[in-house]
C-alpha cells in the first residue's frame, strides 16, 4: 500500500471521527448514554488525548528503546503549567499555550542531558527519580499554585467561551481530535526522516551506530525532547477536557501505565501505540460501570469480584498480550510477532521501520549530511 493511500485511508478516518458529536444514536453496552452526549463526548476526548499521549511515549520506547519512568512529569508539565497560568498568572489560553510550548523544550531539554549521562536500568531510574521529584513538589505545593494533593480547579473565566459549558464538550471532543491527528502526523514524519531511522538503529544496536561514527546521544537527547514536548501539549488539552488539574497524573504509575498502552497497542508501531491508549482509557473506565449493572450482581463472588476491578481485568489482558501476542494488537492485526527472547525482547519491536515495513532501520553506511 502506498503512502498515498494511507495518508487519504488516514483522512477519511479523521474526518470520519469528525462526525461523531452529531451521531444521535445509542449504543448499548458499549456507551452509556446517546454518543452526541456530553459525558460521551468527554469520554471520547479524553480516549484521542491518551491515544496522543501513548504515541509520545512510544516514540521514547517503542522506537528509540529508551525505558523512560518519568514520562508523566512532562505531561504534567503541560496540565500544571496550563492551570496556573491561567489562574495565578491570568494569561489567557494563548499565554498559557505560549508558556508551556517554553517549559515543554527547557524542561526536557536540561533534564535530559543529565539522564541521558547514563542508560539502560540507570536511565529509568534517574528519569524515575527526576518525575518523583516533581511529585513531590506537586504535593507539597511550597509555593501555593499546585493545591497539593487537592489539585488546581481551572479557571475558566480565562477561557475562551467556545470551550466553557457543557453545550461546548464537542469543542472539546475536536480539539482533542486535533492533538491526536498534529502528534501523529509529527511523530510519522520523525520517525521517517533520516533522524528517525537512527532512532530505530539505536533501538536494535548502539554501538553500531558508533561505530559508524554518529553520536547516538545527541539523537536520544531530540528524541527525549521531541516526545516530552508533545507529552506537555497533550497536557493542554487534558487540563481543559477534565477541568483541572490533581496530583495523580504526576505519580511514578502513570507512566507505567503508558508503558501498558504503548505494549497493549503494538510498541515501535504509531498507530498500534494509539490505539492501545485509545483502549486502555476506554476500557478503564467503562469496565467499572458495566460491574455496576444488576444483571452482574447475582453472579458468584469469584466472578463478580475480579469482574467488578478495571485494574485487575486490565492486568490480565496485558499479561496475555505480552505472553501470547509480543506484537501487541498492531502485531496480531499485521501477523508479525516478536521472537520470544526474553522479557524485555518481547517488549521490544522488530528491526524494520514500524511506519513503512519495507524500508529496513539503519544497518549500514550512512550518511552525515
Amino acid at each position: 500500500m502506498s503512502a498515498t493511500v494511507r495518508w487519504i485511508g488516514a483522512g477519511i478516518l479523521v474526518a470520519l471521527a469528525a462526525t461523531v458529536p452529531f451521531l444521535h444514536r445509542e449504543l448499548p453496552y458499549v456507551f452509556d448514554g446517546v454518543i452526541s452526549s456530553p459525558g460521551v463526548l468527554n469520554l471520547l476526548a479524553l480516549m484521542l488525548v491518551f491515544g496522543a499521549l501513548a504515541i509520545t511515549y512510544d516514540l521514547l520506547f517503542g522506537f528509540t528503546g529508551l525505558l523512560s519512568f518519568g514520562h508523566a512529569l512532562y505531561f504534567a508539565v503541560g496540565v500544571y503549567g496550563t492551570a496556573i497560568a491561567l489562574d495565578t498568572f491570568e494569561l489567557g489560553l494563548v499565554g498559557a499555550i505560549l508558556v508551556v510550548i517554553g517549559l515543554g523544550i527547557v524542561v526536557p531539554t536540561v533534564l535530559g542531558l543529565i539522564c541521558l549521562r547514563v542508560g539502560d536500568i540507570a536511565f529509568a531510574m534517574v528519569t524515575l527519580a527526576f518525575a518523583q521529584a516533581g511529585a513531590i513538589f506537586v504535593a507539597r505545593d511550597p509555593f501555593k499554585v499546585t493545591g497539593g494533593e487537592l489539585g488546581q480547579a481551572l479557571a475558566f473565566r480565562q477561557l475562551p467561551d467556545v470551550f466553557v459549558g457543557v453545550v461546548n464538550t464537542r469543542n472539546l471532543y475536536w480539539l482533542a481530535l486535533a492533538l491526536l491527528v498534529f502528534v501523529y502526523a509529527v511523530a510519522r514524519i520523525a520517525v521517517n526522516s533520516p533522524t528517525g531511522r537512527v532512532w530505530q538503529a539505536i533501538r536494535e544496536n548502539e554501538q553500531r551506530v558508533e561505530v559508524l561514527g554518529l553520536r547516538p546521544a545527541s539523537y536520544k537527547l531530540a528524541v527525549f525532547v521531541l516526545s516530552s514536548f508533545l507529552a506537555s501539549l497533550c497536557g493542554v488539552v487534558y487540563v481543559l477536557v477534565v477541568g483541572g488539574a490533581h496530583a495523580g497524573i504526576t505519580v511514578s504509575t502513570f507512566t507505567l501505565t503508558l508503558l501498558v498502552m504503548v505494549v497493549l497497542g503494538g510498541a515501535g508501531r504509531l498507530w498500534g501505540a494509539m490505539l492501545g491508549g485509545i483502549l486502555y482509557t476506554y476500557l478503564n473506565h467503562r469496565l467499572g460501570e458495566l460491574s455496576a449493572q444488576p444483571s452482574l450482581q447475582d453472579l458468584p463472588p469469584v466472578i463478580r469480584v475480579p469482574i467488578s476491578e478495571p485494574t485487575f481485568l486490565l492486568g490480565v489482558l496485558f499479561v496475555v498480550i505480552v505472553l501470547f501476542f509480543p506484537g501487541g494488537i498492531a502485531g496480531a492485526l499485521s501477523k508479525r510477532q516478536l521472537p520470544l527472547a526474553g522479557p524485555m525482547r518481547r517488549l521490544r519491536p522488530p528491526a524494520t521501520s514500524a511506519v513503512d515495513p519495507d524500508v529496513p532501520v539503519l544497518t549500514g553506511k550512512v550518511s552525515r549530511r
